[in-house]
């Protein structure tokens, strides 16, 4: 089922749920967690349920899923990781994403979670590709994609478009072995 998460040593894995709205308000209200992101810092809990809706809807069509993140044992939501989108249709490809809090940043948290969502893309789904999209000037990001053996392929100018303003979309791949 595309919901199982991936198991991961010292931390908890699970789909989003209506009871990680505070989690999710308290991870997403910081300017700094949202800086590169396609949202503003949000303001209540009914906000963090659109994103919740969001990742459900996604998850029930088999087109995504995400993850919140826990260390293990502990109940404070601490990122999220997944897939903003699969397609095994007309393709075989996905694209990651991940977030994490700000006191997280430089602990090697998603070192130790994305080996383990590449390899549910790439061997339990069989994709051929995997994909992420980061916001130019978002360097932590790039960094720890080019550790996980991403390349950057490419910049789609303005192709975003939030926060009153163009942004550039940096593309990164990594093929299958």
């Amino acid at each position: 089922m595309i919901t199982d998460p991936p198991q991961v040593h010292g931390f908890e894995l699970r789909a989003l749920e209506e009871s990680d709205a505070p989690g999710l308000l308290d991870l997403f209200s910081d300017p700094e967690v949202c800086a590169f992101m396609d949202i503003e810092p949000l303001q209540t809990e009914f906000e963090a349920l659109d994103i919740i809706d969001w990742a459900q809807a996604q998850a029930a069509q088999g087109v995504g899923v995400r993850w919140g993140v826990r260390q293990a044992g502990a109940p404070r939501l601490i990122g999220t990781v997944g897939f903003n989108r699969i397609e095994r249709s007309r393709g075989r490809w996905g694209e990651i994403a991940y977030d994490l809090a700000r006191d997280q940043w430089g602990r090697g948290v998603m070192s130790a979670i994305l080996p383990a969502i590449l390899a549910r893309g790439f061997k339990d789904w069989e994709l051929l590709r995997l994909e992420a999209m980061v916001t130019a000037g978002n360097t932590r990001s790039c960094t720890l994609l080019q550790r996980m053996g991403f390349r950057q392929e490419g910049v789609l100018a303005r192709r975003g478009y939030w926060k009153g303003r163009a942004w550039d979309q940096l593309v990164f791949a990594r093929l299958a072995d």
